[in-house]
């Protein structure tokens, strides 16, 4: 058996996971001023260099504000963040999305998929339409809940693709942690077979090249998932 190599975090990578986990409980409030990178140094019993490279870091993920020469400032990072933001919430959380996140990337979703389906579909060719019914197909063969998952983002991913716009697959690459990890809640919730149905109806009426009930079927069955019949809000059983 082979075994994987384990790598000790660096004194960044641990001083960056302080301090995230400061802000995230609300020990360091928005809008805080942090102290000085010497204080901070100094408290911390790091280098300046490790300080000075961590904030840096940190801002780039949204969590903090640097104002030269005037100091560091703890940013509204659910205002300004970004998917290594989100990132490190989930981590904080112990890879768990909260209901505000699950919300809100589900209603993304929605925008996102409509917007796909009505560049896409119109102009469908039979090609693609099969490729679509493809990966639906190998959800229904599937017993694992993680290739299942894998499988539905490459449904979704390639819906983005076939759009045209140059953006939309962009973004659903930067969400493929969390659409997975969305993908994996529901199934094990209400099993494989479910999201091969989801897939499956929307896969019919791409192939009528039936615009508007694909749409009507995307925000229905999200929205179902949001606040209707199957939640993937609660713990998972």
């Amino acid at each position: 058996m082979e075994f994987t190599k384990l790598n000790a975090p660096s004194l960044k990578e641990l001083f960056v996971q302080e301090l995230e986990t400061l802000i995230l409980s609300g020990k360091l409030e928005i809008g805080e001023k942090l102290p000085s990178e010497r204080n901070l140094a100094d408290s911390m019993q790091v280098s300046r260099a490790v300080v000075n490279s961590g904030i840096t870091e940190l801002a780039r993920k949204g969590f903090l504000i640097i104002k030269p020469r005037v100091g560091t400032f703890v940013a509204d990072y659910r205002r300004n963040g970004t998917m290594d933001t989100l990132r490190s919430i989930m981590n904080y959380n112990g890879g768990i999305l909260r209901e505000a996140e699950i919300r809100s990337i589900l209603e993304l979703r929605i925008a996102l998929d409509t917007l796909a389906i009505q560049l896409w579909l119109p102009r469908a060719s039979n090609e693609e339409i099969h490729r679509m019914r493809g990966f639906t197909e190998e959800i229904k063969t599937t017993s694992s809940i993680t290739n299942a998952s894998e499988l539905a983002f490459q449904f979704q991913h390639e819906l983005a693709f076939l759009s045209g716009n140059t953006l939309i697959p962009l973004i659903f690459s930067s969400f493929k942690v969390p659409v997975i990890s969305l993908w994996e809640r529901f199934c094990k919730l209400y099993g494989i077979e479910e999201l091969y149905k989801n897939n499956d109806k929307l896969c019919h009426y791409f192939e009528n090249h039936d615009v508007e009930q694909a749409i009507a079927w995307i925000a229905a069955s999200i929205q179902d998932t949001i606040k209707g019949n199957r939640l993937i809000y609660f713990r998972e059983q």
